[in-house]
C-alpha cells in the first residue's frame, strides 16, 4: 500500500506541500487536516477582499484536491480532536502547515480599552472567519490609527477608506459592508516605527492608497527627508511617497496620511480609546540594521480607533519543540528536530515572511526532505495505516468531519448568492451555517 502522510493546515503551504507529494510518483496519499470547514487558510480569510486577483491562487488549490490520493478533512483540529501521537499512529509522515495563527502585541499601557484592536481581529472579521463573527467594530469615529508598515496594516486602512461602491462587488462580508460603508471615520493615520525607506509593503499596495474613490492621501514632505534608498524596491516606494507629498487635498471625505519614525508608548482613554500617545523615534546602525531609538520628543493624537499591525506571530503544540522567540516550530530546514516522521513548511517553519508565492518553494524543499527521508529507508509504510483507521478514530470521539465534497457544496452556496448580487460569493461566516451546508452533501447523497 502507498504512503500515507497527514498534512496539518490547508492554507498556501499546505497545498503546495500536498501537490508536491501527490506528484512525487511514488503513489503517496495525503489527508488534509484542516480546524476550519473551509480550506485554504489565508487566501480564503486574510487577502482583502478588493484583491480578488490574490485570491485567484485558489484555482491551483482545487486542481491539487482533484488528484488521485488527495483527502480534505476539515473541521478536525490537531491539539484538540487529534494529538500529535495520534497522527503518528495513523500516518506514516506528518507534515505540519498551519501558519501563524496569533498576533505581536505592542505590550503597551491601555492597548486592552475597548476601540484598540489587532489588525488580525479586523481582517478575520471582515473577511467572515467564523471564530471572529461576534465581535462589534465601532467604526463611528473621527480617526482611526494604524500602527505598522507592511501590507497588513495597508489594507486595514484602504479597507476602513473604501466606499459602499467600491465593497459592493467584494467577497466582503454583509455586517462588514454596513459598518465600513456607514463609518464616520474621516482621517486614517498608518504609523510606523522607521523611516519610509525601511516599510515593509510592496510598491503596488502602496499605489493603491492614491487611487482610492473616497479618500485623498496625504504625507508631508518633510518625513521624507534623507531616506536613503539602498536598493529598487525602496526607490520604487519613495517614488511613490513622493509623488503623495506632491498632491493638493481634492476635497473627498477621508484623507489616509502617513507618519514615520513613531513608535506607540500608550493609549489614553477613560473607557475608551481617546488618543494615542507616539514617541519620535531616530535611526541608529546596529549590527548592520538600522534601528529605531526612542528619542524624549512625545505626542499625543486624538482618535477613536487604534488597529495594531505588528506582525503574526506562530502557536505550537505541546507534544512538539517551539521556539518562543520566532514562533516556530523548532526545526532544521523542514525537519522537526527529536522527531523523526515530522515535518513542517511555511510560516510556523520560517516565521510571518514573504508572500502567497513563497511558500511553494519552501513547501516543496521540506518534501524533498521527506522524500530523501524515504529513500534512505527512514520512513516506510505501516499496514496499520490505511484511511479507516483515521475514520474509526475520528468516529469513536464523535468528531464529524467534512471531507471536500462538504467544502464543495458550502463553495456552490456562496457562489451561487454571490451570483444574484454580482459578487464572486456571500460567505457563510458562522460555525452552525457552514456545518449545516457542508452536511447538505450527506443528506442528499
Amino acid at each position: 500500500m502507498a504512503l500515507r502522510v497527514a498534512v496539518v493546515g490547508s492554507g498556501p503551504a499546505g497545498f503546495y506541500a500536498a501537490g508536491a507529494l501527490l506528484d512525487a510518483g511514488l503513489g503517496i496519499e495525503v489527508d488534509m487536516i484542516e480546524r476550519l470547514p473551509t480550506p485554504w487558510g489565508l487566501v480564503r480569510l486574510g487577502v482583502a477582499p478588493d484583491h480578488p486577483k490574490l485570491k485567484s491562487v485558489s484555482r491551483a488549490f482545487e486542481r491539487i484536491a482533484e488528484k488521485p490520493g488527495f483527502r480534505f478533512l476539515g473541521n478536525v483540529e490537531v491539539g484538540r480532536d487529534l494529538s500529535h501521537a495520534d497522527l503518528e499512529q495513523l500516518y506514516d509522515a506528518v507534515v505540519y502547515a498551519f501558519g501563524a495563527q496569533s498576533d505581536k502585541r505592542l505590550g503597551i499601557p491601555g492597548e486592552a480599552l475597548p476601540g484598540s484592536w489587532s489588525a488580525t481581529e479586523f481582517v478575520a472579521w471582515y473577511n467572515g472567519h467564523p471564530d471572529y463573527q461576534q465581535l462589534r467594530f465601532d467604526l463611528n469615529v473621527d480617526r482611526a490609527v494604524v500602527i505598522g508598515n507592511g501590507n497588513v496594516a495597508l489594507d486595514v486602512a484602504r479597507m476602513l477608506a473604501l466606499t459602499p461602491d467600491e465593497l459592493a462587488p467584494t467577497d466582503t462580508t454583509d455586517p462588514a459592508i454596513e459598518a465600513i460603508g456607514s463609518s464616520t471615520v474621516r482621517e486614517i493615520l498608518i504609523v510606523g516605527r522607521r523611516g519610509p525607506a525601511q516599510a515593509s509593503w510592496t510598491t503596488q499596495e502602496l499605489k493603491e492608497m492614491g487611487e482610492l474613490a473616497g479618500a485623498d492621501v496625504s504625507v508631508d514632505p518633510a518625513e521624507l527627508e534623507g531616506a536613503v534608498e539602498e536598493d529598487t524596491h525602496t526607490q520604487r516606494n519613495m517614488d511613490v511617497l513622493r509623488e503623495f507629498a506632491s498632491r493638493q487635498p481634492t476635497g473627498k471625505p477621508v484623507t489616509v496620511g502617513f507618519l514615520f519614525f513613531r513608535s506607540p508608548v500608550a493609549i489614553h482613554g477613560d473607557g475608551k480609546v481617546e488618543s494615542i500617545e507616539l514617541v519620535r523615534n531616530r535611526l541608529e546602525e546596529q549590527d548592520g540594521r538600522r534601528v529605531a531609538v526612542p528619542t524624549d520628543e512625545h505626542e499625543t493624537i486624538e482618535c477613536g480607533l487604534v488597529f495594531r499591525s505588528v506582525g503574526y506571530r506562530g502557536v505550537g503544540l505541546s507534544e512538539l519543540p517551539f521556539d518562543e522567540r520566532r514562533g516556530t516550530i523548532h526545526n532544521e530546514g523542514g525537519r522537526v528536530v527529536g522527531h523523526q516522521r515530522a515535518y513542517c513548511a511555511g510560516w510556523i517553519k520560517r516565521g510571518p515572511t514573504g508572500i502567497i508565492g513563497t511558500n511553494k518553494k519552501d513547501a516543496t524543499e521540506t518534501v524533498q526532505l521527506l522524500l530523501e527521508d524515504v529513500e534512505q529507508g527512514l520512513i516506510a509504510h505501516r499496514e496499520q495505516v490505511t484511511p479507516e483507521a483515521v475514520e474509526a478514530l475520528l468516529a469513536d470521539r464523535g468528531v464529524r468531519a467534512v471531507m471536500y465534497a462538504g467544502w464543495m457544496s458550502i463553495d456552490e452556496l456562496e457562489r451561487a448568492a454571490g451570483e444574484k448580487l454580482g459578487r464572486p460569493r456571500v460567505k457563510l461566516r458562522t460555525w452552525d451555517e457552514l456545518l449545516e451546508a457542508a452536511e447538505r452533501v450527506a443528506e442528499t447523497a
